[in-house]
């Protein structure tokens, strides 16, 4: 167990020995999303009918990621699945950079996990409304490659704000080795997002063992996103630390992907302040 795992644990108890304000500060408003590479999916059988979008360009695809635009425009910061970072089936443009440019989202990284040769290039994405002082892209164990996690920090030392945006594996076992690596990465810092579609549900052995072993938490069970036009599944998620202050999380009703978006609502602990003007501001 880490130091700072022990120290989270007796702060469960006593919120104040983690240096925890009573008093509560800045709101921000958080979206975690599979897009599904822009492909409008509202049916079993599109997995079939649409397939070809998959790999080729089509004119819908723009019209999709317009509207997906539109609705994180309302957001601060976006964790995005399912992207293309620029090849064939998106005819070679960066749809994490689109969206940025579409939406007025001043910042985006994406990180590409797997690349099947021109036809796709698979990643992740962020887009912010504040400026990241640091963006890491780490690879996530398992059998077969292709399984990331993007590590993005704001501000700097203890007060520094973590989100880490993740689409793990499909298989439990490696989902578990996927887990255990994140696991070490949340247990090094204070205030940590975790978003993304993970592939497993609120109540799964994964989310024990990452619940258990890191403290992250998730305050309400069994938001549904999947599939988007009859949602029944659970598998999109967004923990946070005990230090974040959860306000508001729903699934909303956008079925354009196979997935709904996931919104999350937090106030942040009032020595953490994120600045739109320049770089965070962490306040001692």
């Amino acid at each position: 167990m880490s130091d700072l795992t022990a120290t989270l644990q007796s702060a469960v108890a006593d919120r104040t020995s983690i240096g925890v304000e009573p008093e509560m500060g800045q709101k921000i408003r958080l979206l975690s999303y599979n897009i599904q590479a822009g492909i409008s999916t509202r049916r079993y059988r599109h997995y079939l009918t649409h397939s070809w979008k998959h790999v080729l360009p089509h004119a819908q695809r723009f019209d999709n990621l317009d509207r997906i635009a539109k609705l994180v425009n309302g957001y601060d910061i976006v964790g995005l699945q399912e992207l293309d970072a620029g090849s064939i089936r998106s005819g070679y443009v960066n749809l994490t950079e689109y969206l940025s440019e579409k939406a007025g989202m001043p910042f985006w990284s994406d990180q590409t996990n797997r690349r099947i040769g021109r036809l796709a290039r698979h990643s992740t994405g962020l887009l912010s409304r504040f400026p990241p002082t640091e963006i890491v892209e780490h690879r996530l164990p398992g059998p077969i490659p292709g399984r990331g996690v993007l590590f993005i920090r704001y501000g700097t030392k203890e007060h520094s704000l973590i989100v880490l945006i993740v689409h793990l594996a499909l298989g439990k076992r490696t989902r578990m080795l996927q887990l255990d690596y994140i696991s070490e990465m949340v247990n090094k810092y204070r205030h940590v997002i975790l978003m993304g579609d993970m592939n497993c549900y609120s109540d799964s052995d994964e989310m024990d063992y990452l619940i258990n072993r890191t403290l992250m938490r998730e305050p309400f069970h069994g938001v549904d996103t999947f599939p988007s036009w009859r949602p029944q599944h659970n598998i999109d998620h967004i923990l946070v630390t005990p230090t974040l202050q959860v306000d508001q999380v729903r699934a909303l009703n956008f079925s354009l992907s196979d997935h709904l978006p996931l919104e999350m609502e937090i106030t942040l602990p009032a020595s953490v302040r994120l600045d739109t003007a320049g770089e965070m501001d962490a306040r001692p």
